[in-house]
């Protein structure tokens, strides 16, 4: 089957008037590549499945239903190589609720919370907003132009301290793509061992692997010892353009963990909405050829980025090997402190500030847009770059 990534969906003058974050946060002369947003229309399977749900009328309280729970179980299983059960799943309407809400399960109030920089935004936020101690390591920075991000196992122990009880992980990494390797991972796994932390693994990306063939493992498939102290965050939401919908799973193979999490949720968060499981089972279910067809497009609309960032004095990128979001350090590229802004300004890109992901000098790039707007976009900063670059 063909589906179709080409054509531009209107979402800045929709039929209807739709609002849209990522459209309507800037001008209009503006081309918005920043917040993680694809701007392609989800599977087809998704949308024939919510049209029949609306088409019922009745949108009352809902469950989570036991095929969904079964669906999920399947796609862990056949893409994952994890066999995990039913009753380890909690279904909640989001990935960053669930990091605060697994925080207040997990660690009393001043126990430390560490994060790795340079890291999706509200991971540095979920300590302060919990009262919890703020810890952060970074990680490894390419050695060379071009080199990958890599896991700094030295940077991560010194900031380890006797307060620290949680983990928060990202897998594969936001913002870098990195693909995390099990050798790497393995001295993580010894160290939380050692530490006696918990683990708040965020996998939101992890069917959005670039390389052809390469397949995801679960941290707490990767390392079984692990499982007991890992709550692991998936949802389809990237992956199948689904985010305004808010679904999203733990799963949770300990009893107790699974018990602690569900409590720290009573009462402060809403069950996910009636719409959002039937897109998500939906997804998960039938649209794995639209998946595959996605990760083709995504790698031409990679390869067209790194054609250009090869022309941009000053600027590098590693190559994202997940997610469709691209990291680019423009410390030397001539645009001041805040590059983004000045991008924005003067070219008209709206890109991702990398100070709010803990590294000023950076910018992300949402590349999951249609390749007319990518090269629209990228012809706009080819102008000021080759202009500005040192």
């Amino acid at each position: 089957m063909a589906f179709d990534f080409a054509t531009p969906v209107e979402r800045r003058h929709p039929e209807g008037g739709y609002a849209s974050q990522k459209w309507h946060r800037y001008a209009e002369d503006v081309l918005p590549l920043w917040v993680a947003d694809m701007d392609f229309r989800s599977p087809p399977a998704v949308i024939e499945a919510l049209e029949a749900r609306v088409a019922h009328g009745v949108y009352g309280y809902g469950e989570v239903p036991a095929s969904l729970k079964q669906t999920l179980c399947d796609w862990s299983a056949t893409h994952y190589d994890w066999p995990i059960e039913p009753e380890w799943q909690h279904w909640l309407p989001g990935v960053v609720p669930a990091l605060h809400f697994a925080t207040l399960a997990l660690t009393q109030p001043g126990d430390g919370v560490l994060t790795v920089a340079p890291i999706y935004p509200p991971f540095l936020a979920v300590a302060k907003r919990t009262g919890r101690l703020p810890q952060q390591a970074m990680l490894g920075a390419p050695k060379s132009p071009g080199e990958p991000w890599q896991l700094d196992i030295e940077a991560i122990k010194a900031a380890i301290t006797p307060q620290t009880r949680l983990l928060l992980w990202c897998h594969p990494h936001n913002p870098t793509g990195r693909v995390w390797r099990h050798e790497e991972l393995a001295t993580l796994a010894e160290l939380v061992e050692q530490h006696d932390l918990w683990v708040v693994s965020d996998e939101l990306h992890c069917d959005l692997l670039l390389d052809e063939g390469a397949r995801h493992r679960p941290l707490a498939a990767m390392f079984p010892a692990l499982a007991k102290r890992t709550i692991t965050l998936w949802a389809p939401s990237k992956t199948f353009n689904l985010a305004g919908l808010s679904s999203a799973c733990a799963v949770i193979p300990d009893p107790d963990v699974r018990t602690r999490f569900a409590d720290a949720c009573k009462g402060l968060l809403p069950e996910v909405n009636v719409l959002g499981l039937v897109a998500a089972e939906a997804a998960y279910r039938e649209g794995e050829p639209w998946r595959q067809a996605l990760l083709k497009e995504l790698r031409q609309h990679r390869a067209t980025l790194e054609a250009h960032v090869a022309s941009w004095p000053g600027v590098t990128l590693s190559e994202p090997e997940a997610t469709y979001l691209a990291w680019l350090d423009m410390r030397k590229a001539g645009l001041g402190e805040t590059p983004y802004q000045t991008i924005k300004e003067q070219a008209g890109v709206a890109l991702s500030d990398g100070a709010a992901f803990g590294c000023p000098g950076f910018v992300r790039l949402n590349f999951g847009t249609t390749a007319s707007q990518l090269d629209a976009a990228l012809a706009r900063m080819d102008k000021l770059l080759k202009k500005t670059g040192c």
